[in-house]
């Protein structure tokens, strides 16, 4: 058990994008507890740690976003919203095993803390909740969107898997994989709050692509923190992607726009995986113009979300989508 551990009570975050819908966050908050219910005790246990450590929880906010922009008035999308958050949080359960990582959000990850098979089996319960959960919104197109959503990103993690080690990975295919991995849960947490709303169809293309475009500059920005952050503010270690060989889009752009020598140098240290090139690949990364190159198409992905965003009517909550889309390029962890 780590020594700190989280209260097992999460709260709103503290942001004023957080706070056009914080009743509704604090209702999702209640509602996650009450899920997290288990007659095992370990799986509370995991489950409260992983909840209660930290995060944007952006993925549940663009439901309640999605759904109150469009003038929804029910309470269905607090339930949405949660199941959301169980369908990425068992996701997280799973990357880390996988990625054998020790430290997430700046605390030890619950397979380093209780060991991989529990936290696999909890992150299951975490997706067979969620989809009884989806039973309760009674929305078969909703079930459609997540269900086929939740194929989606095991593609995208399995894609990701097979792309390690592998330096021919180039710009199109990594696209697709975080397209997959990542993107994927944004897209479907705005488009089923606008299914919920009974939005339009111009409305409910535009949210379905906000999230989109909104989930490729996050995880753009991501990749990025990898090769410029700061280990403290992420949570994790800078270049880690590196260490388990992953072909992000800095070390692709830097093979594009390197000399031999550098490209020769980064192909070999994504073969290889570790830290042992890490000064050399950093300064690689940053002398080709990869990481202004990474950052610019995240801001791509920001403004093609901004865009989107014009086909809803004006109030607080598209006002909070839209500070949501520039604060995902402008973030430092």
């Amino acid at each position: 058990m780590p020594a700190n551990r989280p209260s097992p009570h999460p709260e709103v975050p503290a942001t004023p994008i957080h706070a056009v819908v914080g009743e509704d966050f604090a209702a999702v908050n209640r509602t996650i507890m009450d899920q997290l219910a288990s007659r095992i005790p370990l799986v509370e246990t995991i489950g409260q740690y992983i909840i209660a450590s930290g995060g944007k929880r952006l993925r549940p906010l663009l439901v309640l976003l999605a759904a109150r922009a469009l003038g929804y008035t029910g309470d269905r999308h607090v339930t949405l919203a949660t199941l959301i958050e169980f369908m990425h949080t068992s996701t997280l359960l799973h990357d880390d095993v996988v990625d054998e990582s020790h430290m997430r959000r700046g605390r030890a990850t619950a397979n380093d803390a209780w060991g991989n098979a529990p936290s696999v089996l909890v992150g299951d319960f975490l997706y067979s909740r969620s989809f009884q959960m989806m039973v309760e919104v009674g929305s078969m197109r909703i079930m459609g969107v997540l269900s086929t959503a939740t194929c989606t990103i095991a593609e995208g993690e399995v894609q990701q898997l097979t792309n390690v080690g592998n330096p021919d990975i180039d710009e199109a295919a990594y696209f697709e994989t975080i397209q997959g991995k990542t993107a994927m849960l944004f897209e479907a947490a705005s488009h089923s709050g606008a299914i919920l709303a009974e939005a339009t169809p111009e409305q409910e293309a535009a949210l379905q692509y906000y999230g989109r475009y909104l989930g490729l500059a996050f995880q753009l920005v991501d990749d990025l923190l990898d090769y410029q952050g700061d280990a403290d503010a992420m949570g994790k270690n800078v270049g880690d992607d590196l260490a388990e060989g992953k072909p992000t889009l800095p070390l692709i752009q830097a093979m594009v726009a390197g000399t031999p020598e550098q490209t020769k140098l980064i192909r070999r240290a994504i073969r290889k995986g570790g830290l042992d090139q890490l000064d050399a690949v950093l300064a690689i990364v940053r002398d080709t113009g990869a990481l202004d190159y990474t950052r610019a198409r995240a801001e791509e992905m920001a403004d093609k979300a901004l865009a989107q965003l014009e086909h809803l009517p004006a109030s607080p909550y598209r006002d909070s989508m839209a500070e949501l889309a520039r604060l995902a390029v402008d973030r430092q962890n």
